[in-house]
């Protein structure tokens, strides 16, 4: 057997063994299986059936994807220079495959009449081949080969720029420190922010005197800097640098942009769509752009008022300190300030009662109490390497025994992605000889790491965080389906995807989930009633403001990719001044170049797919309303919830499974009436 650590398969990745000269010699080795087994199938002589064709291929296409899988992770957690040649060596010899692969007309012919024959499939296996039979379309198995070669061209080059993009936004967010020495200059931050300052100075020189703090532009850094540095000249420093990430010479992400939009369009045109978003819904929920335009303008329109009134308290609070100029490097500091003064609370004394440990506590108890599911910490087990040392590894059980694993990497550092996001590590089947091989899951957040001796401590929406990414890794290791192809996560349309994650967000703004949750970092003691009320009270502060700008995101990534002509009168900024103009209460200054650091988009899968959130939203909200009829912790609702949606995977239609659990479709009501976007704006 090799000694290549990528080549082991049907357990998971031995981390600490995989090397980047490991990566390219791996791949072409899978490739090459995949091209002898295709060939040998497709030269049998009898029809082919589910046996014969769908089984073989299906194990050297899992043969590569766990090859592969490992290096796009290490790429996102662990980045190095080495890493990232490997990678870039390699990603465009996968991408030309799988192309090639899609548009291979004796497999896809080979398919059809597996599907056609209906000899002996069950509804999962028909699902399979339907679906296959779809991606073969989509990826040009119908073109002249001319345009087949040009299409692969394209896939390959923007696969190279959007890995470019991703590593430009780390480059940019490590390379930046703002050092302080001034003990006036830090007046005002929080302890926590303070302690991690220092432990930053402390990194980066042993010899760092006591008062020296070093600020970056790691979420955990430059999220709570701007929310409580009293001095603007400051804040308006470090929103300058975060937000002009990627603007400039060698790692400006601007060229990327253009190129990117306009090959996406020339892809969708090869295939006889007029726009990239026509595209892109093919394999969605929603039907058109114009049926996703219609919802969020509606949105839009009953969420305005409330956003401008939001704005406008921010606008007036700055006038009292003699700001009459109100920026956006202003609106987390008055932001906060106002919540204080409003409710009489701050977002650091919530930080005290979200240690990390306690969190991740409640987050299982509030799961055995829903779905009767077990999670135990099984670091340092020989069947599960780490890639870092932060890294834990939890086991999952039910009543039946083991459902899966988690890898959770919650710890910002340098070398990460920053966000938030789950990922497959491992998806479920039944092997040929009856056995189950459980599905495995990352799931990767950038908290703050414990300082000073103390732990991690959450702000209450990285505890909404941690539920979200929580819910991903739910649907995929709770699945029950026995094809790899549509189990867990895999096959789910995108603008679906996020329904469990954001229904599982309810449970920390309920007393009685956060009863599990929370608990003093130092004494134990619960979160006080009197707190609780003001977080309940403060629930929907902002909210239109923050619905808003969603919106914004979800209506420039749509209009860039079906209304914009890359290389027209309009440019990319013009497009997301425009969106501005309709939705946006608040203007960022002109050097706030967001769209270079919007790596949804860009680097990742959300390109005319960011309205999912919205979207899966409604979904969410309407889903969670059944609990508030029936009981926050009701058997009844909690199994229906479980065995219709998060253990069915892609192995059906979304709707017809959410219609199946909620009795009927979903409404946008629910939703509106949980971020206080009803009535009138008071």
């Amino acid at each position: 057997m090799s000694d290549n650590p990528l080549l082991y398969t049907g357990r998971t990745p031995r981390f600490r063994s995989i090397q980047p000269a490991h990566v390219e010699p791996a791949v072409r080795q899978r490739i090459s299986e995949y091209e002898a087994k295709l060939e040998e199938v497709l030269g049998q002589e009898d029809p082919h059936t589910w046996a014969t064709l769908i089984e073989p291929l299906e194990a050297v296409d899992e043969a590569l994807g766990l090859t592969w899988g490992p290096v796009e992770h290490l790429n996102s957690v662990m980045n190095s220079d080495e890493l990232r040649e490997a990678y870039k060596a390699t990603k465009p010899l996968l991408t030309e495959f799988v192309s090639k692969i899609g548009q291979d007309a004796r497999l896809y012919a080979a398919t059809q009449q597996v599907l056609d024959s209906d000899e002996g499939l069950d509804e999962v296996q028909r699902r399979v081949l339907e679906l296959s039979v779809r991606d073969f379309r989509l990826a040009g198995v119908d073109l002249p080969e001319d345009k087949k070669a040009r299409y692969r061209e394209i896939q390959v080059e923007l696969s190279q720029l959007s890995n470019d993009f991703q590593d430009h936004l780390i480059d940019e967010t490590k390379a930046y420190k703002k050092v302080i020495e001034d003990p006036a200059q830090v007046e005002g931050l929080p302890e926590s922010l303070l302690d991690l300052a220092h432990a930053q100075a402390l990194q980066d020189d042993p010899e760092a005197p006591e008062q020296r703090w070093t600020f970056t532009l790691q979420a955990p850094s430059v999220a709570p800097f701007l929310q409580f540095q009293p001095k603007r000249e400051l804040r308006e420093e470090l929103y300058r640098a975060y937000t002009t990430r990627a603007t400039e010479g060698e790692l400006d992400n601007s060229p990327l942009i253009d190129r990117i939009l306009e090959l996406r369009v020339e892809l969708a045109q090869l295939l006889g769509f007029e726009n990239y978003a026509q595209l892109s819904l093919e394999t969605k929920m929603a039907k058109d752009p114009a049926q996703v335009v219609e919802f969020l303008n509606d949105l839009a329109a009953k969420s305005k008022a409330f956003g401008e009134q939001d704005v406008a308290a921010l606008r007036e609070r700055a006038q009292q300190d003699g700001v009459e100029d109100f920026q956006a490097y202003d609106k987390a500091y008055y932001r906060e300030l106002l919540r204080q003064e409003r409710f009489s609370f701050s977002d650091e004394e919530v930080r005290q009662y979200f240690p990390l440990p306690k969190v991740l506590e409640g987050l299982f108890s509030i799961l055995s109490r829903l779905y009767g599911l077990q999670l135990s910490d099984v670091t340092g087990s020989d069947e599960h390497e780490t890639w870092h040392d932060d890294v834990q590894v939890l086991r999952v059980d039910d009543e039946q025994g083991l459902r899966g694993f988690l890898y959770l990497d919650l710890f910002s550092r340098d070398g990460k992605r920053q966000g938030a996001w789950m990922n497959e590590c491992l998806a479920r089947k039944r092997r040929r000889d009856g056995t189950v091989q459980a599905p495995v899951a990352y799931l990767v957040c950038n908290f703050a790491k414990p300082v000073a001796g103390k732990p991690s401590l959450l702000r209450h929406g990285e505890v909404e965080t941690l539920f979200h990414e929580a819910g991903h890794c739910l649907h995929h290791v709770l699945t029950k389906v026995d094809y790899r192809q549509v189990s867990g996560i895999n096959e789910v349309p995108w603008d679906g995807v996020e329904l469990p994650s954001q229904f599982h967000e309810n449970w920390v703004w309920q007393p009685e989930g956060l009863s599990l949750v929370a608990g003093h970092h130092e004494t134990g003691e619960p979160l006080p009633q009197a707190l609780l009320d003001k977080m309940l009270a403060a629930k929907n502060y902002q909210s239109g403001a923050d619905m808003l700008r969603q919106l914004e995101f979800a209506l420039f990534d749509l209009e860039l990719h079906s209304d914009y002509q890359p290389g027209g009168e309009k440019s990319v900024q013009d497009v997301l001044d425009g969106v501005r103009e309709r939705v946006a209460p608040l203007k960022p200054p002109a050097y706030d170049k967001f769209q270079n650091g919007f790596g949804h988009i860009f680097s990742g899968g959300y390109a005319a797919g960011y309205y999912s959130y919205k979207w899966a939203e409604v979904l969410a909200a309407d889903a969670f309303s059944r609990f508030e009829e029936e009981g926050l912790f009701s058997p009844e609702a909690g199994k229906a919830f479980r065995e219709t949606i998060l253990e069915q995977g892609g192995s059906r239609e979304l709707m017809d499974l959410y219609v199946e659990f909620r009795g009927r479709e979903p409404s946008a009501e629910a939703l509106l009436r949980h971020s206080g976007l009803v009535g009138s704006p008071s």
